[in-house]
């Protein structure tokens, strides 16, 4: 009887620790999910808005993250901006004076303030900038650098003399910085990743721009200027390192990113969960900034409704005459 009893003993006690152990175990490690060739697979649709800005406020400082509570207030405080942003304009106001400035009221519509502020957190910290590499948050510009739109101002050629003074996605040329993802814009903030053995295309909605990266290959030898450079890959394990140069001086901008012919971009795409990729960005140039400067953020695939679709841009046919025809006008009724 003594026997019978231990042996129950016995295996109750070897059920309960794999019974513990099952417990403690999770149910699923999650794997990088990988292309045939064996490389992480970043295909698909993904999210790059943000409502963390490029550059921290000056009034923060050196305050690099926001608590739970300061995250949660500053969302209520943007969304309240956006309703107002968002009401409708009174049908009964007057016109404006001779003279006046007429911005984009009738068009806040369009400019993507319908998209959610909600911040996403990097690292399991809502950060207080985009950029991460200096205590302030902020790009260390070079005093006294021109780019290419502050040379040609400086030449004596005004913003209207030419279709060339007018920002590129007027021209519908390109829209945002160097390369579309780098900055947290939110108009319409998505892209598709296409991805083979070879190359890995970045297709992004605004003015549906096409980067074709190339993967184990050598920047070209002739430096062309190329709108969103010479962009060459490599993988670093389980992230891919995208190299990039000789971009077009033309797609500096004083407000993002602005550059020299010497600039270089260095990125980083690591998938960290199915629906994330962690981004980052370096950026090198001796002529533009005292030195480089890094950040990062988190991409989200978006939910299969939400695809990137054809983006018809039409402001470079119609809008660009109507610019520089009115500037000759004002010109002709001050001579």
């Amino acid at each position: 009887m003594f026997r019978t009893n231990s042996l129950l003993i016995f295996f109750s006690l070897i059920t309960l620790s794999i019974s513990t152990q099952a417990q403690n175990t999770p149910e699923s490690i999650w794997q990088i999910p990988r292309t045939e060739h064996g490389f992480p697979d970043f295909q698909g649709n993904w999210f790059f808005g943000s409502r963390t800005p490029l550059q921290r406020p000056t009034n923060l400082g050196n305050k690099k993250t926001y608590s739970e509570e300061e995250a949660q207030e500053l969302e209520l405080r943007m969304q309240e901006r956006l309703d107002r942003q968002d009401a409708p304009l009174d049908p009964k106001r007057g016109a404006p004076e001779e003279g006046a400035h007429i911005g984009q009221e009738a068009d806040d519509a369009f400019l993507g303030h319908y998209l959610p502020p909600r911040l996403v957190k990097l690292n399991g910290e809502y950060r207080t900038s985009v950029i991460s590499s200096s205590l302030d948050g902020r790009i260390p510009r070079r005093e006294g650098f021109q780019d290419f739109h502050a040379k040609r101002r400086a030449s004596g050629l005004k913003d209207t003399d030419g279709p060339e003074g007018q920002n590129l996605s007027g021209r519908c040329l390109m829209f945002g910085a160097a390369v579309p993802s780098m900055t947290p814009m939110m108009m319409n903030p998505n892209l598709q990743i296409l991805q083979n053995k070879d190359y890995l295309v970045v297709i992004t909605e605004m003015i549906h721009d096409a980067r074709i990266i190339r993967i184990g290959d050598e920047h070209y030898t002739v430096d062309i200027p190329k709108w969103m450079g010479d962009p060459i890959a490599e993988w670093e394990g389980d992230t891919l390192v995208v190299h990039s140069k000789n971009f077009r001086p033309e797609q500096s901008s004083a407000r993002t990113i602005a550059l020299s012919e010497e600039f270089e971009l260095t990125e980083r795409y690591t998938l960290v969960a199915d629906n994330e990729i962690h981004y980052e960005f370096t950026v090198t140039d001796d002529q533009a900034y005292e030195q480089e400067f890094s950040g990062g953020r988190i991409l989200t695939r978006n939910s299969p409704e939400e695809r990137v679709y054809e983006y018809a841009c039409h402001e470079g046919n119609y809008s660009l005459p109507g610019i520089l025809a009115g500037a000759r006008r004002l010109e002709s009724s001050q001579d």
